[in-house]
């Protein structure tokens, strides 16, 4: 297909740049940013200058283009630039500094930079990759000459089809370095077309993007449904619980996406009676708790849709209607949870009369797509990484979760997650969900910190809601009363914090707590021996327990 596309579809699937193009005569909202707004036909028309732009600007070798910007406006127009152009673009993480920044252009093969000035001082590392005359800022008195490079021309005759890339959309990180996820054309309208059927959007609705554009969960989830409708989107350069329900009001945005943890952030806002006054009438995420789904949806007057996903969508749930509290999802056809050890699939949960899980050492483990790669499509030049992730010729997660007897799934941390306690495998996710039942903690991150005598010790990270304050005798006895707490599951050190340290797609960034360890000047709370209650840890008993490491060999583990 050669000159202007139209919209409509090539192959049986949506072609982002026909969805644009498309619109170059459509006089409907399309975007607004703080005071500005944009029709379709204006947003159009920008996309197409800027493809003429990156095309003006090309050189040998892949069309890939960095974007180093917060959310706004550039960035939606330069997603709709690389559609219309053939350019791949690459998202680029504002929190990564000096050689892991340069790290992420040079394995990416970005040609060109496209920053604002805020970020311009971060690149001062890639010069080996890029040179500074391609580095572009958004703020640059020169901006505009270059956007006038390619203003007024025509779409770009290429020939796009759903498999050609798009985006190279780096994973979080929160364990290892981030890896480039290879994403389609396709990869993106897919999960954009089942959004809105899912939600029922129309051009009426306004989507309120607050999550990174550098992300997937904010292009697949939220950029891309709103290119497929043809309704509206309300930017936000970062997000802000204390902001979020004025920006709402004030655009009138009536869904929006999330990923990790901004529904308990803005839940730890002060409570205001009028809460459920707002144009809102729908969400979709993930990672989200049940509890904190329930509190949302209850306080905001919409329906929350939480599920589990990721950057390289090997595989996906839903909750259903039937889904019990805690659980992800019914398990989908094709998907095993299988034993890390034995590479068999894992026993069924069982539980006791109160809820505990009673066989997590047979019935954890890693969720798997045994039929194959799913929609992954590989990391851009990381081919170890790739081979990992699909050993044997199957999608590994990397996450944990156990089967109940009616198939419904419930998330148990990363495989980075599993911690060994007096000879016991535990994961993670089931002690967070406990101590998050506690009224006074509004976070929690849990995690392994390394035994004197062997394997690990709980370690509890917890940040309280506004106004609370942590009482360590009131917590210990909130804990001596749940019913199912397992046996080895106490925490033996509790961290009170005022923040946990969080990716730009709020996931907790546990290895930098597991780093930390007990070296911190937050408040420290331990038990040093087999005694349930907890008193304060100071130096000294630091010192004294990392004595007690490499008096037992253990030092290493304090690297």
């Amino acid at each position: 297909m050669n000159g202007r596309a139209t919209l409509g579809r090539k192959d049986g699937q949506l072609v982002l740049g026909e969805l644009i193009s498309g619109r170059l005569d459509d006089p409907g909202p399309c975007l607004v940013f703080e005071d500005n707004s944009w029709t379709w036909a204006e947003y159009a028309r920008e996309c197409v200058d800027r493809a003429n732009l990156l095309r003006n600007r090309r050189v040998d070798g892949p069309f890939h283009i960095g974007v180093l910007l917060d959310n706004v406006p550039d960035f939606v127009m330069l997603l709709g630039a690389a559609a219309l152009s053939g350019a791949v673009v690459v998202g680029l993480n504002p929190t990564r500094r000096g050689p892991e920044l340069a790290r992420d252009v040079a394995q990416t093969d970005c040609q060109l930079i496209i920053t604002e000035q805020r970020y311009r001082a971060l690149l001062s590392d890639v010069g080996d990759t890029v040179r500074s005359d391609r580095i572009l800022t958004i703020e640059d008195p020169a901006w505009p000459a270059e956007l006038a490079s390619g203003a007024g021309g025509p779409v770009p005759e290429v020939d796009l089809g759903p498999d050609d890339l798009f985006m190279l959309i780096f994973t979080s990180g929160t364990s290892g370095n981030p890896k480039a996820v290879r994403c389609t054309h396709a990869k993106i309208t897919t999960p954009g077309t089942a959004v809105v059927g899912h939600l029922q959007l129309t051009r009426d609705d306004r989507a309120y993007l607050s999550m990174p554009l550098f992300h997937s969960a904010c292009v697949m989830a939220g950029w891309s449904p709103t290119m497929v409708a043809g309704s509206s989107m309300a930017l936000r350069r970062k997000f802000s619980a204390s902001s979020f329900l004025s920006d709402v009001r004030r655009y009138g945005c009536t869904w929006f996406n999330y990923i990790g943890k901004p529904l308990a952030y803005v839940l730890a806002t002060p409570e205001q009676p009028d809460d459920a006054d707002n144009p809102l009438r729908v969400a979709m995420g993930n990672e989200s708790t049940h509890a904190d789904v329930e509190r949302f949806s209850a306080r905001f007057g919409l329906h929350v849709f939480d599920g589990y996903g990721a950057t390289e969508s090997g595989l996906n749930i839903l909750r259903t209607p039937e889904t019990p509290p805690n659980a992800m999802g019914p398990l989908p056809e094709g998907v095993a949870v299988l034993h890390q050890e034995t590479g068999e699939p894992a026993a069924i949960a069982r539980f006791d009369g109160d809820g505990r899980l009673l066989n997590g050492a047979e019935a954890i483990g890693e969720m798997v797509n045994t039929r194959g790669a799913g929609a992954f499509l590989g990391y851009y030049g990381d081919e170890v990484a790739e081979h990992e992730r699909m050993r044997g010729g199957m999608y590994r997660s990397g996450d944990l979760a156990y089967v109940d007897a009616h198939g419904f799934a419930y998330f148990a941390g990363r495989t980075s997650d599993w911690l060994r306690v007096d000879g016991e495998n535990l994961a993670t996710a089931p002690i967070e969900r406990l101590i998050l039942r506690h009224h006074d903690v509004a976070q929690v991150a849990v995690y392994g910190v390394p035994n004197p005598d062997s394997g690990d010790d709980v370690m509890a990270s917890v940040v309280v809601r506004e106004g609370a304050t942590f009482d360590p005798d009131e917590f210990a006895g909130f804990l001596a009363l749940q019913p199912d707490l397992g046996t080895k599951w106490t925490p033996r050190y509790v961290r009170v914090t005022t923040e946990l340290p969080l990716t730009q797609t709020n996931k907790v960034l546990k290895r930098v707590l597991v780093e930390q360890r007990w070296r911190t000047d937050d408040p420290l709370w331990w038990r040093p021996g087999r005694e349930t209650a907890y008193r304060p840890m100071g130096p000294a008993d630091a010192d004294a327990v990392e004595a007690l490491l490499v008096q037992q060999g253990r030092a290493a583990l304090l690297v």
